[in-house]
């Protein structure tokens, strides 16, 4: 069998047509040269050089040899390249997945990143809520998550990387559109489109849990997931809607956004997540991508925030 410093031997004598030029390129004595190139000659059957005193030329077995034997050696460099980049977290694919709502804004930006400092890494996308991506993680169908807390710090590790701030979605032109010092308590009796409880827990248990301890309680005329879906209905005048500020991007028509008094909005929280028993190198590389976008403004907590927390 062909063995790879054969080869390494045999193209460099090839490209030199010396015996002791070839073996000081590859920082060898000639002898131990020209035992390599011995081999692979009774290895291939036949000559692969003609050598007289004042020459070395290649025979029609080398010339036929010779392109084979470099296009192996660069298969073999490319392949030590791929895999070391691979192993350093420079390059390969991620199965990621990532709840609707931070499609709004943070994921954009985290693919713009990947790509600015990364360019040979990518991320296989896969939306889900936040309760299927922590099953999805356990169960190793996704390499690193962006969802929302609480989760299991004994098996997780996480980041937090993102805070938004929750306002008031409403109609163009409804009663609570253009209304002075807007109050959590405008919203007691109000029609409203509230997160299901289930798929959206995350979001339901934010804006309950705010409503009941202000006293408040809206009549919840609709129950759904998607963001987008809720503003589409806010949109036809069915209710109003607290949604995560970010959402301002989806630019829906004739919705207006209205923000609460300073300090009494809950806020959402965004975290990057992967188990802690991963292997994939590119998992610490993305997550502190992810960490670095974490804007400044939002009061992020320290790189290695573990949330536990469970409602």
């Amino acid at each position: 069998m062909i063995e790879t410093r054969q080869l390494q031997c045999f193209v460099a004598v090839a490209e030199e047509l010396h015996f002791g030029r070839a073996a000081k390129r590859l920082n060898m004595t000639q002898p131990p040269l020209s035992r390599q190139i011995q081999i692979l000659e009774r290895t291939v059957g036949g000559a692969l050089f003609l050598r007289t005193s004042r020459s070395v030329q290649l025979s029609e077995a080398g010339k036929s040899l010779l392109e084979h034997a470099r296009r192996i050696l660069r298969l073999l460099d490319n392949a030590q390249m791929l895999a070391q980049e691979v192993a350093e977290g420079r390059r390969g694919t991620l199965r990621c997945g990532y709840t609707a709502a931070s499609a709004h804004r943070f994921l954009p930006d985290l693919l713009r990143r990947l790509e600015a400092d990364i360019p040979d890494a990518s991320l296989e996308l896969k939306e889900m809520v936040s309760s299927r991506q922590l099953v999805a993680l356990r169960n190793g169908e996704l390499d690193i998550g962006l969802l929302r807390p609480p989760l299991d710090a004994a098996l997780f590790e996480s980041r937090l990387v993102a805070r938004d701030t929750m306002v008031l979605a409403v109609a163009r032109g409804r009663r609570l559109a253009d209304k002075p010092d807007l109050d959590w308590t405008d919203l007691d009796g109000a029609d409203m489109i509230m997160y299901d409880s289930q798929e959206s827990r995350y979001f339901y248990d934010l804006v309950t849990s705010k409503l009941v301890a202000t006293g408040v309680f809206p009549i919840y005329v609709q129950r759904l997931t998607q963001i987008h879906s809720i503003l589409s209905l806010v949109r036809a005048a069915v209710g109003v809607a607290v949604v995560p500020e970010s959402a301002r991007v989806l630019d829906v028509h004739d919705v207006v956004y209205r923000d609460f008094p300073e300090g009494s909005s809950p806020h959402s929280e965004l975290c990057v997540v992967w188990r802690r028993d991963t292997t994939h190198p590119l998992v610490p590389t993305l997550a502190a991508i992810a960490g670095s976008l974490a804007d400044a403004s939002s009061r992020v907590r320290p790189a290695g925030h573990q949330t536990s927390s469970s409602r």
